[in-house]
């Protein structure tokens, strides 16, 4: 688990890092007014697909560059954040989603009860929120955003829990096998999911808008 950890560490780092430079560099300015800025927001969802598929057919190598890929492609879709929210509101959210995203996943880990039943539940929850979503770059409802976010925060907190417990499963199950150098950067893929997501549900609350 470990390594999972590292990997998803050093993911979520090297996207705060992209993020932050393509914001202050004035290219985020000029690409986010293009329709370049389709490509930017879509990318991370394709290397997800891509390596949630194909994790199979694809060598370890193949996935660690793939989870790279990623966290720069999503480093460039969330410069967008830094032209929203001030930037002490943004360090503030992500120290309170570290300090809450630790503690859930700990209590994933050592907790002795099933957190299995808590699957479908959680994941119809996040089905639900993403048609929500989906329906409200029509509606453009302020009070439907709000209550995703609201409903948001919970659902990737149990997902924090939840993941966490069945990537210890998982890890302990191929450990020592050739996919385990898999199971790693998936895990770790899905972590830094649980965690990006919670913070952009969060600083919906805490961010102090420009």
């Amino acid at each position: 688990m470990l390594s999972i950890y590292n990997y998803m560490a050093s993911g979520v780092l090297l996207s705060g890092i992209v993020a932050l430079g393509f914001a202050t560099s004035g290219l985020a300015e000029a690409v986010l007014m293009t329709p370049l800025r389709w490509l930017i927001a879509l990318s991370p969802l394709a290397f997800t697909m891509v390596m949630s598929f194909g994790v199979n057919r694809l060598s370890t190598g193949a996935m660690r560059g793939l989870f790279w890929a990623f966290s720069v492609a999503m480093g460039l879709s969330l410069s967008s954040i830094f032209f929203v929210y001030t930037g002490p509101s943004i360090a503030v959210t992500f120290f309170a989603t570290a300090g809450a995203f630790a503690g859930l996943s700990l209590f994933g880990y050592t907790t002795q009860k099933n957190l299995s039943g808590m699957g479908t539940f959680l994941l119809m929850g996040l089905f639900g929120i993403l048609i929500a979503s989906l329906v409200n770059l029509f509606l453009h409802s302020p009070g439907l955003s709000w209550g995703i976010s609201f409903l948001g925060v919970f659902i990737f907190a149990g997902l924090t829990a939840y993941d966490t417990q069945k990537l210890k499963e998982q890890y302990a199950y191929v450990a020592g096998t050739d996919m385990a150098g898999k199971v790693v950067v998936l895990g770790a893929l899905e972590l830094y999911l649980d965690f990006i997501n919670m913070f952009m549900m969060l600083l919906r609350f805490m961010g102090d808008r420009r």
